[in-house]
């Protein structure tokens, strides 16, 4: 029996919260000043918190907060002050991997659901029973598992109990996650959200006898990335997801900017939309599927381990760069006097033409007709970050309308 399936966001900052909700997410998770396992995310103070649950629960929709961390003996009274302050604001579930840190949630915020983190290393009906006879309502799949893993799982547990699973984002070449190369090659733990991500780091063999002379380990003459994953993207196989028994479609990347959320959220949401509409409005839709996915920042894309283990092809070698077809310009704010306050985010010009993403799914080309900063002076392009700019683009927009460009590559 089909379930009723969740599409669940990340979000690295307030404005990406809103991003998400607006752009298709059903579910937020976000990731406070302490114990998540993004420490260089930006992460949430307790009143931009408190300002984004209260956003979202207007509009329906839901927010977890990770603590999943691997906790040492000097984080347990924090995680414990922590969980007191949460209890005030009301997230609607946290998501942990720690034992401890399980216990003491379920102590200090037993209302407050506890969905179990990727990183406890989730990979077989026992583990989910174990956790739902403590209390658990909801276990993230390991990245491990395959879809015929996750249906077998989904018969052996109960009715209840929610199943959440990674669909889309980048791949850690470490199992589920728990990578011990960040503290051996730069002493930060990425069990403690201190990652340096070195299975993205370009890397030469050194002989014993011979040390300080590098030989290539090449597929090119650039030299190899030998633990650097293709990204997951599960777009084309929505209809094997949703009849899987998961619960809880989950796309990875709690540092990633709000064209990367809106892109994401917007694509899923209208392939999932469609989907329960019609298997065949899926079939007709997935070419704008496989544009529209196409268009955030990603490492090319691989299926992962659903359809089996993955193999040579499921890496890349040559280069640990992100392929990139749009660039992030900035989310329009309120109106004044016929022109749109952005915050820009990266370069534009007047004359220059740009696109309007919309959250139901459309895309305008507009051109730039003025740029003013906040004192009324006109400029010709907008070359700080961050500045606040008004802007004409001779439509009418709404707030949180997203602002992108296309990059011009060789094969344009």
């Amino acid at each position: 029996m089909r379930r009723n399936v969740e599409l669940l966001i990340p979000a690295s900052s307030l404005e990406v919260l809103k991003t998400a909700v607006l752009f298709g997410a059903d579910a937020v998770y976000i990731g406070g000043e302490a114990f998540g396992l993004r420490a260089k995310a930006k992460n949430f103070s307790m009143e931009e918190m408190r300002e984004g649950i209260a956003f979202a629960h207007e509009r329906g929709k839901k927010v977890y907060v990770t603590a999943n961390i691997l906790a040492h003996n000097e984080d347990l009274e924090g995680v414990r002050k922590y969980f007191s302050e949460l209890k005030e604001i009301g997230p609607d579930a946290l998501i942990i991997s720690d034992p401890a840190v399980f216990t003491i949630a379920k102590e200090v915020v037993p209302k407050i659901d506890i969905h179990i983190s990727t990183q406890a290393n989730n990979t077989n009906y026992g583990t989910f029973l174990f956790w739902h006879k403590l209390g658990a309502k909801r276990v993230v799949t390991a990245r491990e598992l395959s879809l015929e893993e996750i249906r077998e799982i989904r018969k052996q547990i109960p009715e209840d109990m929610e199943i959440e699973t990674f669909i889309h984002g980048a791949m850690c070449i470490s199992y589920s996650g728990r990578c011990l190369l960040s503290s051996f090659m730069a002493g930060r733990d990425a069990n403690r959200g201190a990652c340096t991500h070195p299975c993205r780091w370009k890397y030469a063999v050194v002989e014993e006898s011979r040390p300080g002379e590098y030989m290539p380990v090449y597929e090119n003459e650039r030299g190899t990335y030998i633990f650097n994953s293709k990204d997951l993207c599960m777009i084309e196989h929505i209809p094997e997801l949703m009849e899987s028994g998961i619960d809880s479609f989950k796309v990875e990347g709690r540092m990633k900017n709000a064209l990367y959320v809106a892109t994401v959220a917007r694509t899923y949401r209208m392939a999932i939309d469609d989907y329960l509409q019609s298997p065949e409005l899926y079939k007709k839709h997935l070419p704008i599927y496989r544009e529209e996915i196409a268009k955030c920042t990603y490492r090319q894309y691989t299926t992962g381990f659903f359809f089996g283990k993955p193999d040579e092809n499921t890496q890349i070698y040559d280069s640990n760069t992100y392929i990139k077809g749009y660039t992030y310009l900035g989310i329009v704010g309120e109106e004044k006097n016929g022109k749109y306050r952005i915050e820009q985010r990266n370069k534009f010009s007047v004359g220059e033409e740009i696109e309007v993403m919309k959250p139901a799914g459309e895309n305008l080309t507009v051109c730039v007709r003025s740029i003013e900063d906040e004192e009324g002076n006109m400029m010709e392009s907008a070359p700080h970050p961050k500045q606040a700019l008004y802007i004409d683009l001779g439509v009418s927009l709404e707030q949180y309308d997203i602002l992108r460009r296309k990059e011009i590559t060789e094969a344009d």
